[in-house]
């Protein structure tokens, strides 16, 4: 069966039982701080299996996009070189809310797998969970006594807590689980050790297919369980490794799923899979990895620096490096196997072919950023060597290296295989020390202690009334603690609430709620699964009492006009640069609004001019918000509202318009777009490949900007005394030209005059024109003043340090026959430049360095000539 139809069958048999077929739902994850990434099929259904959303129906079946590359789930390291570890990976999983449980799941399970699959029973193993005294929880005898309906009870193996107790993180739901695993190995290789030993000991031939988890428990934060509101199935099958079984592999990358990547991989690097290992290796990490990078940018990912885009980025840079020193790519491919990839997974995932363009340009231009500082960590890397081997060691230092990981993003592993090349190794373990040093920092800074909930109410979600007031009457359901950088706050949780909880952009909601006895402040408003969280930086004295909830007017007002005004210039980008605009990030604050969008080229004044003209004349017609709170998105679709890839939407939904801005959105906004005043666009930047930002101001913050630009001219126009600021201006710039053309042709005089008199003046000795001295000349004029003298004499050896407004830097110049002996001036100036505590580099026969020692720059200019002397003779 090809993948597809695995894929299909799979949904169909479930269909059949009455499962409804539900989309995967993006790969990245939105309001829940536990995760970054989905990493297992039920993460989407969450709430659910907590109580803390309802139930649209009793059961379900998919196949999730899953990524697995941080926290507790991270097989990074492993991908590419076994044969069933991956990055993003898809998950077929069928899900019973409250409704069936592990009869049926185990029935289905076999009945799909050998009856529709037609895999072989004797190849099949089971495990259930032996039980735990720990957590109280008994050894599994429901789920054995089903399996043995179906297999021999030597198939059927008792699992410890580690393999048979499945647990989505530290806390959350949880449960007893059974794995079925099935045997690939050859009848040789059953024959003289049967399967059952090879269960979960790590054998690549021996492998877990599904895993039928019984949710019953949520795992607090204390450690202990609790029982679930009801009894839960989630399943999880690697659609990878079945496609493996059923086309006959024994590697996931033999299947039809990866080899038409690895097969334009092969032919882009003119090398043949499956004839070097290292190679091969490097050929599945490109390939794993590109679908983990295509994905995650389709779903709104982009790379970045922190948290979810830092990961994408140190996914996309592995498979860079691996290409790179494997494969011989020293230009940008992985952005030219995003074509085949769509064409293979489109089908069933849309998203790749409609953000195929903004998949292929942000990855091409993070190759090529990559690549460059390759190129630089070789450079410096180089550089590190040659000083090892100087100093007489046969070990980089821990330090050396970790400086290159760290700073300059260059991977440890291509440090170590270029340092053995070049006859020396690398200290692992100060390294090592180093890498755990760092996290250590990391993981203080961000430490934070988060006690279980007290109950106080039972809700099932926050009702959220702030569309309609700003104040209500409330009572606390559940509070817990929380210390972070050992500041203590309280997070509450209210039966009914006018606070806005940060989501889709738009921060939360400040103010206070106050009973009979007392008033508490709510320093910010946070959003997380499903539930409406209050930050207080005390917890009331009486937390069942009824409270008065009030949000601070003023700032929800800016905020409304800030996130109308965006939903505003939405629609006036797509009406001046074309419908290829995509909302790809968004921040609105009281004070500001950040708009990130699709565009692939710099946005013109022009352009900015037309859009702020277009938002202000929807300003002035004073549309009013028309609003449907509960939508279809067959409605939603039929109005022209913006649906933004990367989203999961309910099956209903709020549609917000203003004039022809149609969007589906959950945030506040103003009642009519005559209250934003004014808008005023700030700035517009780059931020990746094919993703540009705009920063806005409206109202009182727009007015502040006109003020500011006009004190500013009127201040210039004093300055100038000429009230005429551009013609004084452009008279000032005409006179500084002027001046500057004279100013150049008397220094380039100077240089000369003085080049003349050195060359004249300076004697040969040990076959070299040696000129060394210190200046207070700036770097510039020296520079000039060695190429001058470079051009008279080939045995010229120049060395000058200047010393400039306090900072020490260095310039060396050699003539072309000292060069061509071998010195080297990059390699003279780094090392004489460690006496003013500098650094620097350049060509072979010209370099300059810096420094932040005065006192040590005429020590630096001795020891570069004792360096070049040496090696001239």
């Amino acid at each position: 069966m090809e993948s597809n139809e695995i894929r299909h069958a799979f949904l169909d048999f479930f269909a059949s039982k009455g499962h409804v077929i539900v989309p995967s739902a993006p790969m990245v994850v939105k309001g829940d701080p536990t995760l970054m990434f989905t990493n297992a099929g039920m993460n989407q259904f969450k709430d659910i299996f907590l109580g803390n959303a309802p139930r649209k129906y009793p059961r379900a079946a998919d196949t999730q996009k899953c990524l697995r590359v941080s926290g507790k789930h991270n097989d990074l390291e492993e991908v590419g070189h076994d044969t069933y570890h991956h990055t993003m990976f898809e998950m077929l999983g069928n899900w019973s809310y409250g409704d069936y449980f592990k009869h049926e799941a185990i029935e289905w399970a076999w009945e799909l797998l050998h009856d529709v699959y037609k895999l072989p029973a004797e190849r099949m193993y089971a495990t259930v969970f032996e039980g735990s005294e720990e957590d109280g929880v008994p050894f599994d005898e429901e789920a054995y006594g089903f399996w043995k309906r179906f297999l021999p009870e030597d198939h059927i193996i008792r699992g410890n807590k580690h393999d048979n107790f499945w647990e989505m993180g530290e806390t959350g739901p949880c449960g007893p689980c059974s794995e079925i695993h099935f045997d690939l190995r050859d009848e040789a290789e059953i024959a003289a050790r049967p399967g059952r030993e090879m269960v979960n000991a790590g054998h690549p031939q021996v492998i877990e297919i599904w895993n039928l988890v019984f949710m019953q428990f949520n795992r607090k934060a204390n450690g202990s369980l609790e029982e679930l509101p009801a009894r839960n199935v989630d399943t999880g099958m690697g659609f990878e490794r079945l496609c493996m079984i059923l086309q006959g592999k024994k590697s996931n990358y033999d299947t039809d799923v990866f080899q038409p990547t690895i097969g334009r991989i092969a032919a882009l690097s003119g090398k043949r899979y499956g004839q070097d290992e290292k190679c091969d290796v490097a050929m599945r990490v490109m390939a794993d990895h590109l679908r983990a990078i295509a994905f995650s940018i389709a779903d709104g990912q982009l790379p970045s620096n922190v948290k979810a885009g830092y990961v994408i980025r140190r996914i996309l840079r592995r498979a860079v490096r691996y290409g790179y020193t494997y494969l011989g790519f020293t230009e940008p491919t992985l952005c030219r196997l995003v074509a085949g990839l769509v064409e293979q997974m489109g089908g069933q995932f849309p998203e790749l072919k409609a953000q195929q363009t903004l998949i292929e340009k942000v990855i091409e231009e993070e190759e090529s950023s990559f690549l460059r500082t390759l190129a630089t960590g070789i450079n410096l890397l180089d550089g590190v060597i040659e000083r090892t081997k100087r100093e007489g060691r046969g070990l980089i230092s821990g330090r050396d290296a970790f400086e290159l990981y760290d700073t300059f993003g260059f991977p440890i592993d291509l440090t170590e295989l270029i340092a053995r090349e070049q006859g020396v190794g690398v200290d692992l373990a100060a390294f090592e020390e180093e890498l755990q040093a760092q996290k250590a920092r990391s993981r203080n800074a961000a430490a934070v202690s988060t006690d279980d909930w007290v109950e106080l109410l039972p809700i099932r979600e926050s009702v959220f009334t702030g569309y309609d007031t700003l104040t209500d009457e409330v009572r606390i359901a559940r509070y817990r603690r929380v210390v972070s950088k050992g500041r203590t706050t309280y997070q509450l949780v209210f039966d009914r609430t006018p606070f806005y909880g940060n989501s889709g952009g738009q921060i939360g909601d400040v103010g206070y709620i106050e009973s009979a006895d007392e008033r508490i402040g709510i320093v910010s408003t946070e959003k997380e699964n499903g539930l409406i969280i209050h930050i207080a930086a005390e917890l009331p004295e009486n937390p069942g009492a009824s409270f008065r909830a009030v949000v601070d007017a003023g700032k929800r007002q800016s905020a409304a006009n800030n996130h109308t005004a965006t939903h505003l210039m939405h629609a006036a980008l797509r009406q001046v640069l074309g419908t290829h605009v995509e909302q790809k990030g968004s921040l609105v604050t009281p004070e500001v609004l950040r708009f990130d969008f699709s565009h692939f080229q710099k946005v013109t004044p022009a352009e900015l001019r037309e859009v702020e003209q277009l938002v202000n004349r929807a300003v002035r017609a004073d549309y009013p918000l028309e609003e449907n709170r509960s939508a279809t998105k067959e409605e939603a679709a039929a109005a022209g509202a913006m649906m933004l890839f990367g989203e999961k939407y309910g099956d209903r939904v709020r549609m917000v318009r203003f004039g022809d801005s149609v969007e589906l959105c959950g945030g506040t906004h103003t009642r009519s777009t005559g209250t934003i005043g004014f808008f005023k666009i700030l700035s517009e930047s780059a931020i990746s490949a094919g993703v540009r930002r705009i920063e806005a101001v409206t109202g009182e913050q727009a007015e502040k900007v006109i003020y500011a630009a006009e004190d500013t001219l009127r201040n210039v126009g004093e300055y100038l005394n000429n009230p005429q600021v551009l013609q004084a201006v452009k008279k000032m710039l005409e006179s500084n030209e002027t001046l500057s053309k004279e100013v150049e042709a008397m220094r380039r005089e100077q240089v000369a005059q003085w080049a003349e008199k050195i060359a004249a003046s300076t004697p040969e000795r040990d076959g070299m024109h040696l000129f060394a001295t210190q200046t207070d000349r700036r770097p510039d004029f020296v520079k000039d003043l060695a190429y001058s003298l470079r051009a008279r004499s080939p045995r010229l050896v120049f060395v000058v340090g200047s010393l400039c407004d306090g900072k020490p830097t260095l310039t060396v110049m050699l003539g072309d026959e000292i060069a061509s002996r071998g010195v080297n001036a990059g390699a003279v100036v780094r090392e004489a430049a460690k006496l003013m505590q500098g650094g620097g580099g350049g060509q072979a026969f010209f370099a300059t360095a810096g420094g932040k020692n005065p006192d040590g720059l005429q020590a630096a200019i001795d020891k570069a000539v004792e360096l070049i002397a040496a090696q001239v003779k």
